[in-house]
């Protein structure tokens, strides 16, 4: 049955084209699909069968718990210029050919996809497109020598259960239409023109790399970090292998903002170290931490408990730290009808304040000394950093009580200024106020959202009313919609774009007869080889796990990874 899905694919079985026989071209294709469609289906049976769905269903219902997502839009508030795209690709095919050049592409022309960055967002992306287009084929490069991004980088060294999902990222790249190309940086080592010459589709995946900047005096003292650096350190990153946070002059560090990124680097902080010692953390990271001498972490929002932007399982998980005491304001508990409506309208809110509230009685009369502290600091937004004596390094942060307002124009509660202040003393405080993603040349960029312009994943040339497609060019995860979600929520975000991206290739958007200059994945190994660029393969990455699960085997850790750059391309080419 392979030999005959070739067949058909490949265009041995029929020589003419479309154009020429238009009622057998269409059969032959209807027949290639229902082939290829009955191929996957055996060979998704047996990968399931052999990879072990336990596993994958835990892990889907951990990511589903807290999923809470709308990718739809309004009629009214698509821009008038995809109105005309859509107008003009919904035509006949004769009517369409003098304004969009289409062309109905034969089965047997490969679909040249170019996926920027190995994220989450990436490797979903790129294993939709080979699911449901039999003639994609995709090359994802990262800057990086390693994929999986923030599986890889980001998630906490002590959420095993959540990397798990490499091992399905890791059947795509192994699929014989995709292909990696690590430590190849967009706009350094490829342009984005280069790859649009070269690729029928480019799909934008690299997330956000850069953080928020509060804009406050004092943001440049050390001891001042953000939450995704002090992440990457100890995660082993090669960027920020040298960081070197001080954990060993104070009791106390400050953490800005109060999500999930901001209660992981708060629990690696005060949680106990032997429960670090056999995860794949940094073993710099580990011995920094183990040597730490803060008792107290304090996580600041500007807003309430019923606001906090955390969900309910990582919540759990810092809240149930032994030998830590949690610490809330009972007045900060007290609830408005404002709050008492965002409770009844979600789930998931809710069940953050009851956590809180449950935390605060069971730990309110605890006063063992020997404990560490977890304060949740409510109703406070930075205003300045203070300077320690030494005048160089963090000393304490100056904090303004707030109060809550709903705005009229969105019907949000917001936090404002009362003009009183306190300081809160310190000597680390690591800002978890938001990722940022940056821009590249010649791509169309919203740097007040930090975004881009896009509806439904097609990259569009400004948010305005006459905006037009960027044809050919797709955007996807963090820099679509802004650095919010879990690795689940890159799952559907990925399938809407994958969704626009087979909607006008069947439309003909994507390949035309001028085309046949885009070479695809030939075409980038001839640029890079032409910049004496020294990518790494798939194979790369393998020889770099092989070679750090050996060596955590040796510490009884699942991995002791591989954290400067040197190391990284050094094993890959070993």
């Amino acid at each position: 049955m392979k030999k005959e899905a070739k067949a058909v694919i490949d265009g041995s079985a029929h020589r003419g084209t479309a154009s020429s026989f238009p009622k057998r071209h269409a059969l032959l294709q209807n027949q290639a699909r229902k082939i290829a469609c009955h191929i996957g289906q055996i060979e998704a049976r047996l990968m399931h069968a052999a990879a072990g769905m336990g596993t994958q269903k835990r892990e889907r219902d951990v990511e589903r718990e807290e999923l809470d997502l709308n990718l739809t839009m309004k009629e009214s508030d698509v821009p008038n210029g995809f109105k005309e795209y859509r107008r003009c690709v919904s035509l006949p095919e004769k009517e369409r050919e003098g304004l969009t050049r289409g062309f109905s592409a034969s089965v047997t022309e490969p679909l040249h996809v170019c996926v920027v960055g190995s994220g989450p967002a990436g490797f979903y992306t790129a294993d939709r497109m080979l699911k449901g287009h039999e003639g994609a084929q995709v090359d994802i490069i990262d800057r990086l020598p390693t994929p999986f991004g923030l599986v890889r980088s980001g998630v906490a060294p002590d959420h095993p259960e959540t990397k798990i999902v490499v091992n399905q990222f890791s059947r795509v790249a192994a699929n014989g239409r995709c292909s990696f190309f690590g430590n190849v940086t967009l706009g350094r080592d490829v342009s984005l023109s280069e790859l649009r010459e070269t690729y029928h589709t480019v799909v934008l995946a690299y997330g956000a790399e850069s953080d928020r900047s509060l804009g406050i005096p004092g943001e440049d003292l050390k001891g001042i970090h953000s939450a995704r650096e002090f992440v990457w350190w100890y995660n082993g990153h090669p960027d920020m292998c040298d960081l070197s946070p001080d954990l060993k002059n104070t009791q106390s560090a400050v953490v800005l903002g109060q999500g999930n990124v901001a209660l992981d680097v708060a629990r690696i902080l005060l949680c106990c170290k032997t429960e670090l010692a056999t995860t794949d953390i940094a073993d710099y990271a580990l011995d920094a931490l183990c040597g730490s001498t803060i008792r107290k972490v304090y996580l600041v929002g500007r807003r309430g408990p019923v606001q906090a932007a955390c969900t309910a399982k990582e919540l759990r998980e810092i809240l149930g730290l032994k030998n830590v005491r949690v610490c809330i304001e009972e007045a900060d508990l007290a609830t408005s009808p404002a709050d008492e409506e965002e409770m009844r309208s979600s789930r998931i809110q809710r069940r953050v304040y009851e956590l809180l509230s449950k935390a605060a009685s069971a730990h309110r009369d605890n006063n063992c000394n020997d404990q560490k502290e977890l304060h949740f600091v409510f109703y406070r937004r930075p205003t300045r950093f203070i300077p320690s004596e030494n005048g160089s390094t963090v000393g304490a942060v100056e904090l303004e009580k707030t109060a809550l307002k709903v705005d009229e124009v969105n019907g949000k509660q917001v936090a404002v200024g009362t003009g009183e202040f306190e300081d809160l003393k310190c000597g680390l405080v690591l800002k978890s106020i938001g990722y940022k993603s940056l821009p590249v040349q010649g791509l169309p960029f919203d740097k007040i959202r930090g975004v881009v312009p896009n509806l439904r994943g097609r990259v569009m040339s400004s948010e305005s009313e006459t905006a037009t497609v960027e044809t050919g060019l797709y955007v996807v995860g963090w820099l679509k919609r802004g650095p919010t979600g879990i690795v689940a929520t890159n799952l559907h975000c990925a399938e809407e774009t994958v969704a626009s991206i087979l909607e006008d290739d069947t439309k003909g958007v994507l390949r035309a007869p001028s085309d046949s200059k885009k070479h695809g994945r030939t075409g980038l190994v001839e640029i890079l080889e032409q910049k004496n660029v020294r990518f790494v393969p798939f194979s790369g990455w393998e020889k770099i796990d092989s070679k750090e699960k050996m060596a955590g085997q040796l510490r009884n850790k699942r991995r002791e990874k591989i954290t400067t750059w040197d190391g990284l391309l050094k094993a890959a080419n070993e």
